[in-house]
């Protein structure tokens, strides 16, 4: 039960929400900050799938529709070719209200 209120939680967000962007979420908010290489290898997404994932999380989804506004993308300042995934204000909260639905 407590699981279901968790993914329900996301799709109160996005009712279309596929299961990948959810991992990816969680992912993000279990290692935040993270590399998207990092999640992509220990999510076993390729390089396509894991950008659309995270542009749905972030601000600006694909074909100008908004994002859920979760995650912010930013260079890696060491490495211009890397890109850091960490969640956003919102992305915070939502991160801290799962939390509390799992363990309270």
């Amino acid at each position: 039960f407590r699981l279901l209120t968790v993914f329900e939680r996301l799709r109160e967000l996005d009712r279309e929400v596929p299961g990948q962007v959810v991992s990816c979420f969680l992912f993000i908010a279990s290692h935040n900050p993270c590399h998207k290489e990092a999640l992509e290898e220990d999510l076993g997404f390729t390089t396509a799938s894991s950008s659309r994932n995270i542009d749905w999380l972030s601000k600006h989804h694909r074909l100008n529709k908004p994002g859920m506004d979760l995650v912010i993308k930013q260079r890696d300042p060491k490495n211009g070719r890397r890109l850091i995934l960490k969640l956003s204000p919102k992305g915070e909260d939502l991160a801290k209200q799962l939390k509390l639905d799992l363990y309270d």
